[in-house]
């Protein structure tokens, strides 16, 4: 732990930008991390956003020594690698593998490296726009417009249906609701259906029956593969496909998680006793829920439309689980 005492001339700045000019070493993203895990204080006050500071405040900085500390290789110190792999590019657009743990943007939060930040700051698109939003903790494909006009068009698909987004997912349990669906391109999925609420609080709660305020919601999916006894109490785990009809705020996570199927890993809407029984590939917690974008399907673009060279094309990758199944 290190702290420092506002200066006058750090007086107004917020709290990351203050201690990295108290200490140049610390890393934005070391400190936003810290930030979410409460790891920073301020006059002995917990705080988990970056709020400015005042002239006086002594700000206390919980992260490990090693942190803090000049580097002594000699050159340069090197930069944060990108927590992004550009998969393909087009005439508009990037499709980008977005690690977990980054952000898409910053929203409410006032996080500063975010895959859009990252994206404008380490390649030559500075205008570069996102197209749609993955959470956080979830890995995978996601469209990056290169510039306004990019991100017009690539609306519009959306608006018309002309953009498939698939992912891939291990939940507890093996799902046999629903019923029989095609999807896009001619897969064969179940659809399950119910209603989702959404608080001010941004919590996400999934109704069988429809209550004022609620949003219809609608998931394809079919089980690629089983793990037998894979579960604390002897569950399978399936590894599943799923195609967004819809795709609203947690969609997988809480419709799965009401179906009594949770996504292995996610700490929001599965259960702890489950999250606590799966060990990751390196042997340790599981860090992250396992669930990947994993295709992006273009439907019949028109001729006027600047993305017209994906039509009918297809990106995909596969799903980066790092839990350790028997």
């Amino acid at each position: 732990m290190r702290d420092f005492t506002v200066t006058k001339s750090q007086d107004g700045l917020h709290v990351v930008k203050a201690s990295q000019e108290a200490f140049p070493q610390l890393k934005s993203a070391d400190l936003f991390h810290a930030l979410k895990r409460r790891d920073i204080r301020i006059d002995g006050k917990k705080i988990n956003k970056d709020i400015a500071v005042k002239t006086g405040n002594v700000v206390e900085i919980w992260l490990p020594d090693d942190l803090f500390e000049a580097k002594k290789e000699s050159g340069p110190v090197k930069a944060q690698e990108p927590m992004f792999d550009i998969v393909a590019e087009t005439k508009g657009l990037l499709i980008v593998n977005k690690s977990q743990g980054i952000a898409v943007h910053s929203g409410k939060s006032d996080i500063e490296d975010t895959l859009i930040d990252q994206i404008r700051n380490t390649t030559k698109f500075k205008e570069a726009e996102l197209c749609h939003r993955i959470d956080m903790n979830t890995g995978g494909l996601v469209l990056i417009a290169k510039n306004k006009q990019a991100l017009a068009d690539c609306v519009e698909l959306f608006k018309n249906g002309l953009v498939t987004k698939r992912y891939r997912a291990l939940v507890l349990g093996e799902p046999d609701e629903g019923v029989p669906a095609v999807g896009s391109d001619g897969t064969i999925y179940k659809e399950v259906t119910g209603y989702l609420e959404k608080t001010k609080a941004g919590k996400v709660y999934i109704h069988d029956e429809k209550q004022p305020g609620d949003l219809d919601i609608a998931t394809k999916y079919r089980i690629l593969k089983t793990f037998e006894n894979a579960g604390p109490d002897g569950e399978s785990v399936s590894d599943l496909e799923l195609e967004l009809v819809t795709g609203r705020t947690h969609q997988i996570r809480a419709q799965f998680a009401h179906l009594g199927h949770p996504v292995i890993g996610d700490g929001n809407y599965g259960r702890n006793k489950v999250n606590m029984h799966f060990e990751s590939v390196d042997g340790k917690k599981v860090r992250y829920q396992q669930l990947f974008s994993c295709q992006i399907l273009f439907g019949r673009i028109p001729k006027n439309n600047l993305h017209v060279d994906v039509s009918g094309k297809t990106f995909k990758i596969g799903p980066d689980y790092k839990v350790r199944l028997k």
